[in-house]
């Protein structure tokens, strides 16, 4: 990382070379941005954004309202997967490394990504499931996470992630909210060597509720309780899918997800997020915030069930065509410097992380960062 920062004092600076190949190397960006904040992100959503059908208007405000690219019709889908089919087809799109030492990794390319989309797209559709309809998603950080997310945005539909790690409880006051249909969810996952139930909590959850089917990912390979006419394991559904699915053509103020608040301070709110906006900043504050390169392995630490895995472990990145690594299990786990042998392992470029993981590691010592050669990396945030 010495060619990338220049150390002084207790603040890193970058280095002449890092700032020379940056997207952004001084503050003029600011200044345009502030002079004229409409036609500098109608600029950037034209220059970062397939739209299907350019917008009329860029910004309506009408307090406490506003809609962004009004008239815009995309989708979320095929700017994450179609345009890149042509330039960046076999190239890797999902790392994903299993806590267990024992399994093998899997690597999914753009096109291996999309086909997969499409097909559970498909799935998605013959399960009843159409555009405006909701779909809560209950996934431990594996692949078809990200799959699920993109083929609800494929189809139309409205996805809520729920992190995995929350109780049967919280995950049914967001199903009853959103109105979900479907559920997605895992046999079980791994968490610092001990295999957790996911299906049990959903079981629970999804009791007296809104839920009309429920697809099982058998991660785990674990016997768990399937009910007949509701359960559907995901790989046998896959196995019966059509290969395409045409993406829906949405408006740009169409939602694309919600997302509760944490519920620290009372109910969780579900956040609505639209389409057009929302891929516009995901697109560029990936780009420019990490200073995302074709060439980068982007590792995001956070779950998919929170905005930043949202953001940067799934649309940002694959927006810019660029390759994500998630990792499922706990970061010092079986040892202190699992997150390093990661890192060191695939070359990871951009590692985006929690100031608390970082404190976490502090603590730790510097040994357990020593033993490994971190020269790919360039930027952390």
């Amino acid at each position: 990382m010495e060619k990338f920062v220049i150390k002084k004092g207790k603040v890193f600076w970058p280095s002449e070379e890092m700032k020379e190949r940056a997207w952004i190397s001084d503050e003029k960006i600011y200044k345009i941005a502030d002079k004229n904040p409409i036609k500098f992100w109608s600029k950037l959503s034209l220059e970062g954004i397939s739209w299907f059908k350019k917008w009329k208007n860029a910004y309506v405000s009408k307090p406490p309202y506003f809609k962004w690219f009004v008239g815009g019709k995309l989708n979320a889908s095929y700017n994450c997967l179609d345009r890149h089919l042509e330039t960046r087809k076999n190239k890797v799109a999902i790392i994903w490394e299993p806590e267990p030492l024992e399994e093998r990794e899997r690597i999914l390319t753009y096109y291996q990504l999309y086909k997969e989309v499409n097909k559970f797209a498909n799935v998605l559709k013959d399960l009843g499931i159409k555009k405006g309809d909701r779909v809560t998603i209950y996934l431990p950080m594996i692949p078809e996470a990200q799959i699920a997310m993109l083929s609800c945005s494929r189809i139309g539909a409205i996805h809520s992630v729920v992190f995995s790690a929350f109780s049967s409880e919280a995950l049914k006051t967001r199903i009853i909210d959103a109105k979900s249909k479907v559920l997605i969810t895992a046999d079980g996952y791994y968490r610092r060597g001990q295999l957790i139930n996911l299906k049990e909590s959903a079981d629970e959850a999804v009791k007296g509720t809104s839920i009309e089917k429920v697809v099982v990912v058998k991660r785990a390979g674990d016997e768990v309780n399937m009910q007949e006419g509701r359960d559907f394991w995901w790989h046998e559904l896959m196995k019966k899918a059509k290969s395409y699915c045409k993406p829906e053509v949405m408006d740009s103020e169409d939602i694309l997800f919600i997302l509760y608040t944490s519920g620290s301070t009372g109910k969780p709110k579900g956040i609505c997020h639209s389409t057009g906006g929302y891929l516009t900043q995901a697109y560029w504050t990936a780009k420019w915030d990490f200073d995302l390169h074709d060439e980068d392995i982007f590792w995001c630490t956070s779950d998919l069930g929170w905005i930043t895995g949202h953001s940067y472990a799934c649309y940002g990145p694959l927006l810019n065509g660029a390759t994500i690594l998630i990792y499922e299990g706990a970061p010092d786990y079986p040892q202190l410097d699992r997150w390093w042998e990661i890192i060191e392992k695939y070359g990871v470029t951009i590692f985006y992380t929690a100031p608390t993981a970082i404190r976490m590691f502090i603590a730790f010592g510097d040994e357990w960062v020593k033993k490994h050669d971190l020269s790919s990396l360039r930027l952390l945030a």
